[in-house]
């Protein structure tokens, strides 16, 4: 009675460890994740062979999302000429423009520039693309930065802000004006110096290779006035530079353009209203090179 009772007592533990056996296999045990640092941590549970926990260690940097479609490019250089077509009623300039005795009256042909050495220089802080549509074929391309005009003069044009009037036996006058100089110079400019805005609207025919491509922009630009100075060089006064206020208009609406023919980049901008506020009607353009990734 006693051996059949430990039989019996026996088959029933056998019977509960081969359950508990079972109920194991059958259990999944969730993945836990733990990251340190760069570090990922993933235990998956029991490893196949049911030597332990099976571990997945996987290093490297977090991955931040980033907008495909922005691209930045950051101090953009354009090199070209300034120059302005002029449009000015001479007839009716008032006492803005003073003449010299015994010269032909200033004109048209005293405005005349040195093509060669009216420089446009423009530098882009920060320019950005934004493609509109997923292939990148049409783009809208804004930024900010300096634009730097030189209108370098053949005839001795020179600018005051205000003062005693040439050739006017001691007149003065608190309104700005421009007379011919009866020095003359080596060197004899107007800089205009602009912090301007463009906005265009661009198109690429191959924008995942766009050295190889040809890119068209249009648009317009708003620019703001910071300074204005006429810079002389003569034999008399050695250099000269009166930096004031000349009645030029503060603010510049432009139409823009930029044409890419491979790695090359051509650009050009127009204003269609004078740089000047009063008198004068001279509509200032530019036309150059882009030195600029796109």
């Amino acid at each position: 009675m006693k051996k059949f009772t430990l039989l019996m007592a026996a088959a029933f533990i056998c019977q509960i460890g081969f359950a508990q056996e079972d109920s194991t296999i059958v259990k999944t045990e969730k993945k836990d994740t733990i990251r340190i640092g760069n570090i990922l941590i993933i235990k998956k549970g029991k490893a196949e062979d049911g030597s332990g926990k099976d571990v997945e260690v996987k290093m490297g940097r977090r991955q931040n999302k980033t907008n495909s479609r922005v691209s930045t490019n950051w101090f953009v250089v354009d090199l070209g000429f300034s120059n302005y077509i002029d449009k000015t009623d001479y007839a009716n300039t008032g006492s803005f423009l003073v003449d010299r005795p015994g010269t032909p009256d200033i004109g048209k042909s005293d405005f005349k520039l040195r093509t060669g050495k009216s420089i446009n220089v423009n530098i882009w802080l920060v320019m950005q693309k934004l493609a509109l549509e997923k292939r990148g074929h049409v783009n809208l391309k804004y930024g900010v930065g300096l634009e730097l005009n030189n209108y370098r003069y053949k005839s001795p044009l020179s600018y005051r802000e205000s003062g005693v009037i040439p050739y006017s036996g001691g007149l003065q006058t608190n309104d700005p004006f421009i007379f011919k100089d009866s020095l003359s110079f080596s060197k004899n400019k107007l800089a205009a110096d602009y912090l301007t805005v463009p906005l265009m609207l661009n198109f690429a025919s191959n924008p995942n290779q766009l050295k190889k491509g040809i890119s068209l922009s249009v648009g317009v630009s708003a620019g703001y006035l910071y300074s204005q100075r006429n810079k002389q060089k003569s034999d008399a006064n050695g250099k000269d530079r009166n930096k004031g206020e000349y009645d030029m208009e503060r603010f510049k609406l432009s139409y823009v353009g930029e044409l890419g023919l491979g790695p090359v980049r051509l650009y050009g901008t127009y204003s269609p209203k004078s740089m000047y506020e009063h008198d004068l009607d001279m509509r200032p353009y530019t036309v150059g090179i882009r030195l600029s990734n796109w």
